[in-house]
């Protein structure tokens, strides 16, 4: 923890510079998870509440679901064996 000054600085410089565009990012959370839901290999899509997404994979592991989202450039994380987590960010626009 002897470099924590970093991660606080970054923290402290989002909060600065970034918060009034965080809505942003909760909102194409929300938009995902919409969309989430009406997919066949979704069994569940939890609450959006942020900017995060998680959902239960229905049909396929978590963790092939997450290889075919890489092969579409959308990087995704398996939290469980059929649990997929999604991050929105300021690098993540909207493109549809």
């Amino acid at each position: 923890m002897r470099q924590v000054g970093y991660m606080a600085a970054a923290g402290i410089y989002a909060l600065q510079h970034h918060i009034e565009r965080l809505s942003e990012d909760h909102a194409h959370a929300k938009t995902i998870g919409a969309a989430l839901q009406t997919q066949s290999y979704v069994e569940r899509v939890m609450p959006v509440e942020t900017n995060i997404v998680i959902f239960e994979t229905k049909g396929i592991s978590a963790k092939d679901l997450v290889a075919k989202l890489k092969d579409h450039h959308i990087l995704a994380y398996a939290i469980a064996p059929t649990k997929v987590r999604l991050v929105l960010h300021l690098d993540i626009t909207r493109r549809w």
